[in-house]
């Protein structure tokens, strides 16, 4: 009799601890992603042009961050309309960023020659981490005082009505 309410014990607490365990697990994970609605992670970094961008301070403007890398599919396909967009709303109060997360500089530097990304960019291999970003392309629309707006985990159509209109609406 004694040996059933022990196991019972035992499994009860067991059960108890791994709630627990997984439960910690996923705070730890939640509190490190970004979604629309939070405060965006502060970073200070030079662009590749020696502009020097900040979060949340960036002119009063609307940004765009981009995390991509160059041996990332998706990131390829996107750059052109992420030019365009950058083109057509530089005048607008868009700041497009975009940031790789390449470990390799040379690689880096092939694609941007290749690619000719017609917006800011740098390489850095921290910020992505603050936003709980590890796969790519992943975009964050964030507002003059900081706010994420929209976060888009997967390549993007910048050219697409709807997300023009998105953004427009926010202008």
């Amino acid at each position: 009799m004694q040996s059933v309410k022990t196991d019972q014990l035992l499994r009860v607490t067991v059960g108890v601890l791994l709630a627990a365990f997984v439960y910690v697990i996923y705070l730890a994970i939640h509190e490190r992603v970004v979604v629309a609605g939070d405060q965006a992670p502060q970073f200070s970094l030079t662009a590749d042009n020696g502009r020097a961008v900040s979060v949340p301070n960036f002119g009063g403007k609307l940004l765009v961050l981009n995390f991509w890398a160059s041996w990332c599919g998706p990131c390829i396909e996107e750059t052109p309309s992420l030019t365009q967009f950058a083109k057509d709303y530089a005048q607008k109060g868009v700041v497009v960023l975009g940031i790789s997360v390449d470990q390799n500089d040379k690689a880096y530097r092939a694609f941007l020659q290749k690619y000719s990304p017609g917006f800011l960019t740098a390489r850095d291999l921290k910020v992505h981490e603050d936003y709980g970003t590890f796969m790519y392309p992943e975009t964050y629309i964030i507002d003059s005082q900081g706010k994420v707006l929209l976060k888009i985990a997967e390549a993007a159509d910048w050219t697409s009505p709807k997300l023009t209109q998105y953004v427009n609406s926010l202008l």
